[in-house]
């Protein structure tokens, strides 16, 4: 039985060993990936990919990717969430191909406004040339935001920043749903990225965003209690 969200959030810990006699349930692991693609996303570009490991020998190879990290070299499956800015137009094209295909359920102006916002908008915030347009995007925004309410995050470091962020809450979205079903994981972030990329042949344009190791906790794989922050210090009532 699947824990409550509450349950789940309170159950996850980054598990650092996992046990080397217990597997994991392969469909189980993919429909929480599946839940993972119903995160948030910055203009529901989905700009990310999730590669599924569950061969030793990847598994073998990944793990040296990770410094040999006991959370890499005792997990069961990996899970590594790569983001793919460089899919922006195929992935707009996706979502207005949707929008064409629900036409008859919109009324005129909210399907122009589409249209206009995959077709305009879209091109305007993520395209680029060798730097220039996002210097020339970020003295626009600069200039007009005297004047009135102005979105800024226009150049090509925002919008990195922006993908990699949607990628993360999908990878949050996993690692609960894996907690729902009594799994852990760990996620990762020292791990060398171009041999990873090479091991995986991943496109030369996509960014590994985290790489997260999946298993059954032993129980000195969680490294002591959970410490957080007073929630005085961190949550303001405005």
């Amino acid at each position: 039985m699947e824990k409550t969200v509450t349950d789940a959030i309170e159950f996850r810990r980054s598990v650092r060993k996992f046990d080397p006699k217990k597997d994991l349930d392969l469909d189980i692991v993919k429909k929480c990936i599946i839940n993972a693609t119903l995160a948030p996303t910055s203009s529901n570009l989905q700009l990310w990919e999730f590669h599924h490991i569950t061969d030793k020998n990847l598994l073998s190879k990944i793990s040296e990717c990770c410094f040999g990290q006991p959370a890499a070299k005792t997990a069961k499956q990996i899970v590594v969430t790569v983001v793919r800015k460089d899919l922006w137009k195929s992935r707009a094209n996706d979502n207005l191909n949707f929008f064409k295909s629900k036409k008859d359920s919109l009324s005129e102006k909210q399907f122009n406004l589409t249209k206009r916002y995959y077709k305009k908008v879209i091109p305007f915030v993520y395209k680029d040339f060798f730097g220039i347009l996002s210097l020339c995007k970020y003295l626009f925004a600069y200039i007009v935001g005297f004047f009135r309410v102005m979105y800024r995050q226009l150049n090509r470091a925002d919008s990195r920043i922006i993908a990699h962020k949607s990628a993360a809450l999908a990878s949050q979205n996993f690692m609960i749903s894996m907690a729902g079903f009594s799994y852990d994981t760990c996620p990762m972030e020292g791990f060398d990225s171009v041999k990873v990329k090479r091991i995986l042949n991943l496109n030369s344009k996509s960014e590994i965003n985290m790489i997260i190791g999946c298993g059954i906790r032993l129980e000195e794989g969680v490294y002591g209690e959970r410490f957080r922050i007073p929630f005085e210090k961190v949550y303001y009532k405005r």
